[in-house]
């Protein structure tokens, strides 16, 4: 597979897909191809922007020297540290590009939350105080590929912000939150001697798998609080979260932990999918 491929981590795609597609299909007769496909090139730009930055901070930092989990592009010298950050700020580019388009069919306020977003992208391991060290990597994933995504591609296509947006947000960025505390398990025990203080270091191993189990129990319970029937379909896919939950609960450490994130992401889509239809069948 090619090295930009690997190093863009296509198995964190879904955390960039599923809350346009969750929004779109809540913005029901308002929705529009335009703006939806604005919205998905911004939120896809972003999402592999901050995986370029992400390699290319850590891998000069050193924290990816050694990797249980997939390989780096820096780090493994597959590419120089500066095409790696070129990369990112391309990614970024685009998703500037993309989203002075939305702002200028809804909002121009959007071009302040686009480069909030993208501050936050870069500021997750690059800079002098990188938040993803300080523990917070969770809690701006929720804000930015939760509600902002989600909440954001709504207000596009509608103009407006509902509850029920919100309330549609928090199982997108619970399970974005669930894909990279997966990952900051299975770096736990590397991530902790390099002075990286994810959530899964400050917690310990065990009440970090307890944080991952909650946070996919929480994307079930929020939607159904948007008092809508067809909302029910979503449980279609609790056999399989309830199949994560229970093989990251058991003993699976480093390396063993891969296959599990893989299946968090496409969980996340199909979850995604069917809380759409959900969605647009309450629309009907």
């Amino acid at each position: 597979m090619n090295k930009w491929v690997v190093g863009a981590r296509p198995r964190t795609l879904p955390a960039a897909i599923a809350p346009v597609v969750v929004a779109t299909a809540l913005a029901g007769e308002s929705a529009s191809a335009l703006p939806a496909l604005l919205a998905l090139i911004v939120s896809l730009s972003l999402q592999v922007g901050v995986n370029y930055a992400n390699d290319y901070s850590d891998g000069i930092r050193g924290t990816d020297n050694e990797r249980v989990g997939p390989i780096r592009l820096t780090a493994s010298g597959l590419a120089p540290a500066t095409s790696v950050k070129r990369a990112a700020f391309i990614s970024f580019g685009v998703g500037a590009l993309a989203g002075l388009g939305l702002a200028s069919l809804s909002s121009w306020w959007l071009i302040a939350v686009g480069a909030a977003a993208i501050l936050a992208a870069w500021g997750y391991t690059g800079g002098k105080y990188p938040y993803g060290y300080l523990g917070l990597g969770e809690l701006f994933v929720f804000v930015f590929f939760g509600l902002v995504a989600t909440v954001g591609t709504f207000y596009s296509q509608t103009t407006i912000i509902t509850f029920d947006s919100v309330l549609a947000s928090i199982p997108m960025g619970a399970l974005s939150c669930a894909l990279l505390a997966i990952n900051n398990i299975r770096d736990r025990a590397l991530d902790e001697p390099a002075g990286k203080k994810t959530v899964a270091v400050r917690l310990g191993d065990r009440k970090a798998r307890y944080l991952f189990a909650a946070l996919i129990l929480i994307s079930y319970i929020a939607p159904l609080s948007m008092g809508k029937p067809w909302v029910l379909l979503t449980l279609i896919t609790t056999p399989i979260a309830l199949s994560i939950i229970r093989g990251v609960l058991g003993e699976a450490k480093g390396r063993e932990l891969i296959p599990f994130l893989a299946k968090t992401g496409q969980l996340q889509l199909l979850f995604a999918i069917i809380f759409s239809i959900s969605l647009v069948l309450s629309h009907g």
